[in-house]
């Protein structure tokens, strides 16, 4: 019996030195806790970090609190029966010791009442945590003022804009760079008209004799319009056969016509959301006449072939040089077609009813024609500018840039002579009437092309002559380089051994 209880003691002292090794070897800090609050025992990783603190109390040594399982000072409650055993929690135990905390209840081998209070410290995780949620803060808070100044600098970036669309619109109204020249009252009246209405979507009708441009007034209702940017389309409706304009402006289904092979978008499917203009839209036929209505007055549109309706947002700026008022009275077109596309009438005057204006027209046409020819011409003389006044201009504006084109294409040594205009005034022949000097008038009855490099190879041929055939001062005199002479040269077929005399 005496070896029988030898045996089980020595087996109680094995399993007592097992479980203290084991107890002893776990990474995290154990307490054994007594039901007076007294800690029993600690493991290594406690004793490490808190020192031996056995037979002291726990509430004391561990959370520093005068009073056991206070909520606000302990948490850990380990007399609490309900307390949910085993579930991990977090705790700050001081302000730099964070750890991660459990207990288990369990009864001693004397059937004493104890718990197993385990803690893991968590110190350096919580810290990488804590830097890591002061970086994000710092992330949201640099991001937040970068977009604030983004917003800002956006908000800034379309007043600017707004502000130079504003004063550039201004410039033009006063510099004339919006292509509209003149100081005519006239021109100053219907610039200031374009300025009022461009920026609504109302219906434009401009009228006013040929070569008055038109076609100029409609560019700017354009460009000052809110719809700048977006489709903007050019029709001339005299320019189309009357068998293809509803298809060209309308569109088609496949099979509409012989030939219609697919699908096919009008203009004014193409031009949604922007502006189309339709020039010489009084010669449109009857049933033309009425789709444009129908566009008008609804919004919407038939494609040839089909009785689908397709709606289109567009506005139309039309131009004629015919009396539609007096069209309608001849019942030559629509009464209620016409009040829908004369919404907005912008009346072209004549060039004879603002001569004022020709001076500053020929002037820009003389520095866009010296640059296209690179002639160095500079003024109008006197004499040119007396012609020019006392001319009626039938043609309009059309037709003064085509005499100054003519002009300082002919123009000799820099100058424009009167008779290089090829206009005769009623002080003249007594007909406005365009004749050509006797020495142009081989260049007339052909193509302006073709014209040109005539005159341009009679032009090197008479230089080169003057130079003896001195092909480098005839180029000096030209004021073009030898290897260009050569190549025109040999394009007009001209040696300069052989030049005509």
């Amino acid at each position: 019996m005496q070896e029988i209880a030898t045996s089980k003691q020595d087996e109680i002292i094995r399993l007592s030195a097992n479980n203290k090794a084991l107890f002893d070897l776990l990474p995290d800090m154990l307490f054994i806790v007594k039901n007076d609050f007294i800690i029993e025992r600690m493991n290594i990783a406690a004793l490490d970090r808190f020192g031996n603190q056995e037979g002291k109390k726990c509430h004391e040594v561990i959370v520093g609190s005068e009073n056991p399982c206070d909520a606000d000072a302990c948490p850990f409650a380990c007399t609490e029966k309900a307390k949910e055993y085993g579930k991990v929690h977090q705790r700050k135990i001081n302000d730099s010791f964070y750890v991660d905390y459990s207990h288990v209840p369990f009864e001693g081998y004397r059937h004493d009442d104890l718990s197993l209070l385990i803690l893991r410290d968590t110190t350096q995780k919580k810290k990488h945590e804590i830097k890591l949620e002061q970086y994000s803060r710092d992330i949201e808070k640099v991001l937040k003022e970068k977009i604030d100044a983004l917003k800002e600098g956006e908000i800034e970036r379309q007043q600017l804009y707004k502000e130079m669309n504003y004063l550039k619109k201004e410039a033009e109204r006063f510099t004339g760079q919006n292509q509209m020249i003149g100081d005519s009252h006239a021109i100053k009246a219907l610039r200031e008209m374009i300025y009022q209405v461009a920026a609504s979507s109302a219906t434009v009708l401009i009228t006013g004799e040929s070569g008055t441009g038109k076609e100029i007034a409609a560019d700017m209702v354009y460009r000052n319009s809110n719809r700048v940017g977006k489709p903007y389309l050019k029709f001339n409706c005299a320019a189309v056969a009357e068998s293809l304009l509803e298809s060209d402006l309308f569109g088609y289904e496949k099979g509409a016509f012989t030939g219609a092979q697919a699908t096919h978008k009008g203009k004014f499917e193409d031009a949604d959301g922007g502006t189309i203009f339709l020039d010489e839209v009084g010669n449109i036929s009857a049933r033309m006449q009425t789709g444009l209505l129908r566009v008008l007055q609804e919004g919407e549109l038939n494609r040839l072939g089909s009785n689908k309706p397709i709606k289109v947002d567009v506005r139309v700026i039309a131009a004629t040089n015919t009396d539609l008022s007096r069209a309608v009275e001849e019942g030559l077109f629509r009464e209620d077609l016409y009040y829908r596309l004369n919404v907005i009438n912008l009346q072209l005057v004549p060039l004879r009813e603002r001569k004022e204006d020709i001076v500053p027209l020929a002037s820009n046409f003389l520095v866009k024609y010296r640059e296209r020819f690179n002639k160095d011409v500079t003024f109008l003389p006197s004499s040119v500018v007396e012609k020019l006044l006392e001319y009626d201009w039938p043609g309009n504006v059309r037709e003064l840039e085509n005499v100054i084109q003519r002009a300082v294409l002919l123009s000799r040594n820099g100058v424009i002579s009167a008779g290089t205009l090829g206009i005769h005034t009623k002080g003249g022949t007594g007909k406005n009437e365009l004749t050509a000097p006797y020495y142009i008038e081989q260049f007339i009855n052909r193509p302006l092309k073709e014209s040109l490099a005539a005159f341009e190879a009679q032009v090197i041929n008479g230089a080169i002559k003057a130079s003896d055939g001195k092909i480098e001062k005839a180029c000096e005199k030209l004021g073009i380089a030898k290897t260009t002479c050569y190549e025109k040269l040999k394009r007009y077929g001209l040696k300069p051994g052989r030049l005509k005399s």
